[in-house]
C-alpha cells in the first residue's frame, strides 16, 4: 500500500475515521437485529454475547462522526464566501438527500414496521396512502426520519455554526476557548463534566428518545463533540493538547466502558435498572463518548493522516451507503424471517445484500449525476491544495 503524507490542511487521518465509523455503524445495525434490544425488526435469535461489544461502541460511534463533521464544517466554513454562503451550501448538501429518503428511503422502514402490528396492504397502497399520515396508524409514530435523523441533527448545528461565525467576537472566543481548553487538563475534565451535568440533570424529567426539540441527551453529547470537531480545525494548537492527554483519554474511555457494560449485563434486554444504576451508566456513556473521541483523534492524526488513492472513492461512498444501508438491513431481515435462517447464514446474508447495495448506490450515484445529488454525493470544486471535505 503506497502512502504519503498529506502536506495540505486537508486531514487524511480524519477521513479515514469517518469511513471506519461509518463501516462500524453498518455492522453494528445488522447486529442489532441480533441483539436482546427492542429495535425495528428482529431475526428472532437474541444473542446476549453481543451486549458487552456493542455497549462499548454504543458511546461514542454517533459523537465520533459528529466530531468529523464539525473538522470538515470549518474547512466549509473557510472556503464560503460568508456564512450565509456557508448555511445554504450546507442547506443544499444535507436537506435535499433528506427530503429524497422521506421520500424514497424511509416508507419502506415504516412500511416494515406497520406489517410487523398487522397491517394488511402492501407497499404501493403504504406509499400511496398510508405512509404520510400524521399521528399513531397502527401504533406506529408518523411522520419519522428513522435513521436519517443524523442529517437534521447536523443540518441544525450547521446553522448555529453559521449564526456563531456570522458573530463578529467568534475569532476572539475561539482564541480564549482553545487557550483555556489547551492549560493542565481541562481538554478532558472540563466537557465531560459538562456533558455528564447536563445528560443527569434531564435523565429523570425529559424522556429520552431521538426527536429534534426534545432529545437533550444526543443534544448534550453530540453539540459539544461538533464543536470539538470544529475548534481543533481553526485552532490546530489544541491537537498538541489532545496529544498530550491520549493516554490519559485512553484509560477514562476503558473505565467508562467497564462502567457502561457492567450495566447493561445487569440489566440485558428491556430490564430498566434502578435510578442508581440508570444514572451511572448515563454518566459513564458520556464521559467514555468525549474521552474515546479524544483518543481516536490522536490515533488518527498519529498513524493514519496519508492518503490513499482508496481514500477519496470510499469517502465518496460514505453518504450513500448511509442513506440505503438501514432500509436494506430492516428488508431483508423482514423477509427472510420465514426461511427460519440460521443466524450464521442470516448474517452473512444480511452483511452481503447490504454490502452490495451499498455498492450499487454508489455506482448509480456515480453514473447518474442527478441521483448523485439526492444521494448527497456530489462533490464541490476541488480547491488548491487538497480535494472538497466530504460533506457530513
Amino acid at each position: 500500500m503506497t502512502a504519503t503524507r498529506t502536506t495540505s490542511s486537508r486531514h487524511y487521518g480524519l477521513d479515514w475515521l469517518r469511513i471506519a465509523a461509518f463501516a462500524v455503524l453498518i455492522v453494528y445495525h445488522i447486529a442489532m437485529a441480533f441483539s436482546p434490544w427492542r429495535w425495528v425488526v428482529t431475526t428472532g435469535h437474541a444473542y446476549p454475547a453481543l451486549i458487552a461489544p456493542m455497549a462499548l461502541v454504543t458511546p461514542w460511534r454517533l459523537g465520533l462522526l459528529f466530531a468529523v463533521s464539525g473538522y470538515a464544517s470549518a474547512t466549509l466554513v473557510a472556503r464560503a464566501a460568508a456564512p450565509a454562503a456557508f448555511a445554504g451550501d450546507r442547506s443544499r448538501r444535507l436537506l435535499i438527500p433528506l427530503a429524497f429518503g422521506m421520500l424514497a428511503v424511509v416508507p419502506a422502514e415504516m412500511w416494515v414496521r406497520v406489517l410487523e402490528a398487522g397491517y394488511p396492504h402492501g407497499y404501493l397502497r403504504f406509499w400511496l396512502v398510508d405512509g404520510w399520515r400524521y399521528g399513531t396508524y397502527y401504533g406506529v409514530a408518523f411522520p419519522s426520519w428513522e435513521h436519517l435523523w443524523f442529517l437534521v441533527y447536523l443540518w441544525c448545528y450547521s446553522m448555529l455554526l453559521a449564526g456563531f461565525v456570522a458573530w463578529r467576537g467568534a475569532a476572539r472566543w475561539m482564541d480564549r476557548a482553545a487557550a483555556w481548553l489547551a492549560r493542565d487538563t481541562r481538554l478532558l475534565w472540563a466537557p465531560i463534566a459538562v456533558m455528564t451535568t447536563v445528560r443527569l440533570g434531564a435523565l429523570f424529567v425529559v424522556p429520552e428518545g431521538q426527536g429534534l426539540l426534545h432529545d437533550v441527551a444526543g443534544h448534550s453529547q453530540y453539540l459539544p463533540l461538533f464543536a470539538l470537531g470544529f475548534l481543533i480545525a481553526r485552532r490546530p494548537a489544541l491537537w498538541r493538547a489532545l496529544h498530550r492527554h491520549a493516554a490519559a483519554a485512553a484509560l477514562i474511555a476503558a473505565v467508562g466502558g467497564a462502567i457502561v457494560v457492567a450495566v447493561e449485563l445487569g440489566y440485558p434486554g428491556d430490564t430498566v435498572p434502578p435510578h442508581a444504576a440508570m444514572a451511572a451508566n448515563r454518566a459513564a456513556r458520556s464521559v467514555m463518548g468525549w474521552s474515546m473521541v479524544v483518543a481516536l483523534f490522536c490515533l488518527a492524526d498519529r498513524f493514519a493522516n496519508r492518503d490513499h488513492r482508496w481514500r477519496a472513492p470510499l469517502g465518496r461512498a460514505v453518504f450513500p451507503a448511509y442513506i440505503v444501508h438501514h432500509p436494506v438491513i430492516v428488508l431483508v431481515t423482514w423477509f427472510t424471517l420465514p426461511w427460519r435462517l440460521d443466524p450464521w447464514a442470516e448474517a452473512a446474508l444480511l452483511l452481503v445484500t447490504t454490502t452490495l447495495a451499498c455498492v450499487a448506490a454508489c455506482l448509480l450515484a456515480r453514473a447518474l449525476p442527478p441521483l448523485g445529488i439526492l444521494l448527497g454525493v456530489t462533490p464541490p470544486p476541488v480547491r488548491k491544495g487538497g480535494s472538497a471535505p466530504a460533506i457530513c
